[in-house]
């Protein structure tokens, strides 16, 4: 450590500076964005979501390559399986060399040599016996098992649009996102100078209780020597009474909106956090512009960036749709096997082999139920590209509004800053005309009034500027984080 003090004097002076102020709760806008970004919970599920989605593009990446499954399967059957149902005699044959052919061997009249009939029927004379035994097979315990492989070739495109949907999504979860953020780093922003403002707003309600209290302590004193009346103490003394309380509600108001920062900065709402522009004079020399160029805008903009992705997306739909109109084609391969062996008199042994293939469908009539999905989602394309026009519309009127408004303060700011001046100066001149008794104390308790509605005026101007500035950067897309 004496080491880096030694050679590094300058870096550790800065970090031992940034650890003392944030030890007593001064942070800057930037310390805020960061914080709040880092502990928004909202944020956190956004990246889950991009993560989730990008889990989703390796599947459907995955439907380009075979699938292999392996199933089994066992079955107990009760009884026996038996081709025949008794034994069977099959006739027999014996070669005729004279005729160079086969005969069945029937009984014959001894008389005239003729086959004998029975009701119609030969009588052979000799016969092959199959027993009933032979046929029957023990299939009590049935092992089976199968291992597939099929490989699609043609699936009318769906899968190519479903990665195409999937890749989007990823994108459209980005969006969302970015989107978020922004929100957040405008809540923040308004948050933070609410307290600089009402912060100021402290200082300023302090300093006219202690006008009214010093005011209050001279009239006192020339009511002992008879110049002032009880009237006029009495006077003094409500406004006195009205200051404290406004400085109550100030104090009040004051810790609250610490607290929001300090929420929306993911820290404990018992943290005191000061911005570092609470002791800051700043000022307002921006100028802001009265005309953008409006496809900057949009190409800057997370919720048209949404938009066009989501445009995107019900275009994959669409065909994913038509897909099902579409003939697919698959190879199929199987290797398939059983225990009793149906490939070798089922024997009580495994045994298997292996079978390839194809498989071709055709959707053929379907009561144009799926054209009538395909016109539907097309009908969703458009809507979304109709909520797109229509969304660039309401930004373009958006953006007009905010930058006017931002005019708006500005020209106010400037206003109340030279208001802050005349009354600067009318307190002044009444101050004096009271210790040379040329005013009364009511005409000084006048102009302690203009002077805290012509300071109070200006705070408020100066930081309606300020987010009359963050509110025009983020319709402008234009939002840091």
């Amino acid at each position: 450590m004496k080491y880096i003090m030694k050679r590094y004097p300058i870096v550790v002076f800065s970090m031992l500076c940034v650890a003392a102020a944030f030890a007593q709760g001064t942070v800057s806008l930037d310390s805020c964005r960061n914080m709040a970004l880092r502990n928004n919970k909202e944020i956190q599920i956004a990246n889950q979501k991009i993560i989730s989605a990008g889990y989703n593009k390796q599947t459907a990446k995955a439907a380009y390559l075979p699938s292999v499954d392996a199933t089994g399967s066992y079955f107990y059957n009760q009884k026996k399986i038996s081709l025949i149902d008794d034994d069977v005699m099959i006739p027999t044959k014996s070669f005729d060399a004279a005729t160079g052919s086969y005969n069945y061997n029937l009984v014959t009249d001894p008389v005239d040599g003729k086959p004998i009939q029975i009701n119609g029927q030969y009588v052979p004379s000799t016969v092959a016996v199959i027993p009933k035994s032979a046929l029957t097979y023990d299939m009590h315990n049935v092992f089976a098992g199968a291992l597939t492989v099929k490989q699609p070739i043609y699936m009318g495109g769906k899968i190519k649009a479903m990665n195409e949907i999937t890749k989007y999504a990823e994108q459209l979860a980005k969006s969302m996102r970015n989107s978020k953020a922004q929100d957040i780093i405008y809540n923040v922003d308004a948050a933070y100078w609410q307290v600089v403002s009402l912060n100021a707003k402290h200082k300023l309600a302090v300093s006219y209780v202690h006008l009214l209290d010093s005011l209050d302590n001279n009239v006192k004193a020339m009511l002992k020597q008879g110049i002032a009346t009880k009237s006029d103490l009495l006077s003094v003394d409500v406004k006195l009474n009205e200051a404290n309380v406004d400085l109550t509600k100030v104090e009040n108001g004051l810790v609250l909106s610490r607290m929001l920062l300090a929420q929306l900065c993911g820290l404990p709402v018992s943290t005191e956090l000061h911005p570092a522009d609470e002791n800051r004079n700043f000022d307002s020399g921006r100028i802001t512009p009265s005309s953008f160029n409006m496809n900057d805008v949009y190409n800057k903009r997370q919720d048209i960036h949404s938009l066009e992705i989501a445009n995107q997306i019900y275009e994959q739909k669409a065909k994913v749709t038509l897909s099902e109109m579409l003939p697919t084609v698959a190879a199929i391969g199987m290797y398939s096997f059983s225990n009793p062996n149906n490939y070798n008199g089922f024997k009580k042994e495994f045994g298997g082999a292996f079978s390839i293939g194809a498989m071709v469908s055709i959707p053929i009539w379907h009561w144009k139920g799926d054209y009538n999905k395909y016109r539907a989602a097309k009908c969703q394309t458009v809507i979304g590209q109709l909520e797109l026009a229509d969304a660039k519309e309401k930004i373009e009127l958006q953006v007009n509004q905010a930058s006017f408004k931002s005019q708006e303060a500005e020209k106010t700011y400037i206003t109340t800053k030279k208001n802050v001046e005349k009354a600067n100066e009318n307190l002044r001149q009444a101050q004096l005309g009271f210790k040379e008794g040329m005013v009364t104390t009511t005409n000084v308790m006048e102009a302690q009034t203009a002077w805290l509605k012509a300071n109070s005026e200006n705070i408020d101007a100066k930081i309606d500027v300020q987010l009359c500035d963050v509110y025009l950067n983020k319709v402008l897309g234009n939002m840091n984080y």
